[in-house]
């Protein structure tokens, strides 16, 4: 690649277990052979989270700050049970909450469609994109035991003095119960709004916002509300210009419309309710190990790549005693691969740019001529290979040297 045209950084955060063995197999045998492109890499390894009192956390979201551009590997946010095993100092906090606040950034998850794979929902044609808004709800609620009878109150006070806000929950019996206090905040939904409608005139597809409205009438109200007035202030005029449309629509109805849609929609959900609905998605085109993941951040081009998979402790286990890797490793080459195209608009770079697309085109050939792990040869029967086979086949349709050990 020419120098004069050689592209900006790409921000690489290693992760943990077998996840990051395949992130690393794909960086040394398909991008590095590939392209000239400089990497700052980040260790965001559970141990050396610890080792460095998590600022290496910090200072990789500081980098993605700066480059705009970074590809994630899944990474491990300790139980106590970890922490006591892997001696650990403290019981750490998720590093991917730690990114998404430092970008103020929006999760998008989206199925690899591959024509080859058989869909475990047949009529599900074109991708189904998720935007999930991970910011409080039960993820940052507050919840405890109660032991007995008593009584439940809610109460806000006011930083103004002006009169608290006090609400009776309930009455418990002699038998207790459990209780959860939950909340968000009107600038991280009115956030969470615009990046949807960016994105989803991003990709030209029409997008969907569904809720309990009916139940939680304030509490999802006012994401109806905030989706609403900034679609008409903002965003209406350039969704007409698109072709495009949106709708709020009850979570109950939407489920039913998109299991009978044939995809080809932006479908934005609250925390939790997004948390549930990409992994169904994702199962529903075939397998959790084709379902990619981008943190878009506030300034719409800050762009974080990830597989959505997690770091496949299942596999590291049977790895750790001696077994081949057999994850599939599609998600993960499609987030280098994104990342290298997304680095290439900012910068220009058609060379890049097309980097990406000869990537996106070698797995999906790999694929339909049978090669394929487990996960996906379950699906047509046929004989599964492993990670590193895998991951050479798609270097050797890339023109690369294979490295297999």
């Amino acid at each position: 690649m020419n120098n004069a045209n050689k592209p900006g950084v790409i921000v690489e955060i290693r992760g943990d277990e077998a996840a990051n063995e395949m992130f690393t197999m794909v960086r040394e045998r398909i991008i590095k052979p590939l392209v000239d492109v400089e990497i700052q890499s980040f260790d965001l390894s559970l141990a050396n989270r610890d080792a460095t009192a998590d600022a290496i956390t910090l200072q990789a979201a500081a980098a993605v700050k700066e480059h705009r551009v970074a590809v994630k590997c899944s990474t491990i946010t300790p139980t106590a049970a970890q922490v006591a095993r892997l001696g650990l100092s403290q019981r750490w906090k998720s590093p991917n909450a730690t990114l998404r606040k430092a970008l103020n950034g929006v999760i998008f998850r989206e199925p690899i469609v591959l024509d080859s794979v058989p869909r475990i929902v047949p009529g599900w044609k074109a991708p189904i994109v998720v935007a999930r808004h991970a910011n409080a709800d039960q993820y940052q609620a507050t919840d405890f035991k109660v032991s007995g009878a008593g009584s439940l109150t809610l109460s806000f006070t006011p930083a103004d003095g002006s009169e608290p806000i006090v609400r009776e929950v309930t009455t418990f019996g002699s038998d207790g119960g459990v209780a959860l206090g939950m909340y968000n905040n009107t600038d991280s939904i009115l956030a969470f709004a615009r990046a949807c409608f960016r994105q989803a005139l991003r990709l030209k597809l029409p997008l969907y916002f569904s809720t309990k409205h009916t139940v939680l009438k304030d509490y999802d109200g006012v994401f109806v509300e905030a989706f609403q007035a900034v679609y008409q202030s903002e965003f209406a005029a350039l969704f007409a210009q698109a072709g495009l449309s949106y709708e709020h629509r009850l979570i109950d109805d939407m489920v039913a419309f998109a299991i009978k849609s044939s995809g080809g929609f932006l479908w934005a959900l609250k925390n939790y309710d997004g948390d549930v609905q990409a992994d169904i998605v994702a199962q529903g085109f075939g397998s959790p190990g084709l379902m990619a993941s981008v943190l878009a951040g506030e300034d719409g081009e800050t762009c974080l790549f990830e597989a959505a998979h997690g770091t496949v402790a299942r596999h590291h286990k049977r790895l750790v005693q001696g077994e081949e890797l057999g994850a599939n490793p599609v998600a993960t080459i499609a987030a280098w691969s994104r990342a290298l195209e997304h680095r290439g608009t900012l910068d220009s770079n058609a060379e890049l740019v097309q980097a990406a697309g000869a990537i996106n085109a070698a797995i999906r050939a790999t694929v339909a001529e049978g090669v394929m792990t487990a996960d996906l040869a379950v699906l047509v029967g046929g004989r599964p290979v492993g990670t590193a086979q895998f991951i050479d086949a798609v270097s050797s349709k890339l023109g690369l040297q294979s490295v297999s050990r």
